[in-house]
């Protein structure tokens, strides 16, 4: 039995970290916590806010998903989609998923992020 995602692997090239940081730490406001050394030798960089971790490890020949994504849920959408914005992130809002606001983004190496609000 699935008890709970313990995170979300996302790629990036090599020598990509000081971006990643900047987008996770700064527009996302997430805190970076360390690789266990016997992995931090890969390279890649990981992110957590409260329960969340996402994880960017280096990917030889990296090319972005266009479609897979991780859905993100947030407190207050409207003022985390103009934290996005202001510093330089896309937000495409979408309003196809019932019962929800919602808007897609890109970090600097163009993995999509959903990010979503359950409707008042």
């Amino acid at each position: 039995m699935l008890t709970a995602v313990d995170h979300v692997q996302l790629a990036a090239p090599a020598g990509s970290e000081d971006a990643m940081r900047a987008y996770y730490v700064g527009a996302l406001g997430m805190t970076e916590i360390p690789k266990p050394p016997s992995l931090a030798a890969n390279g890649g960089c990981w992110f957590q806010s409260g329960a969340v971790q996402l994880h960017v490890g280096i990917e030889a020949g990296f090319r972005p998903a266009r479609k897979a994504h991780p859905g993100l849920r947030v407190r207050g959408i409207e003022a985390y989609a103009a934290r996005l914005a202001a510093h330089g992130a896309p937000v495409v809002w979408d309003d196809k998923l019932p019962g929800h606001r919602r808007f897609y983004s890109e970090d600097p190496y163009g993995n999509r992020l959903e990010f979503l609000e359950p409707a008042p």
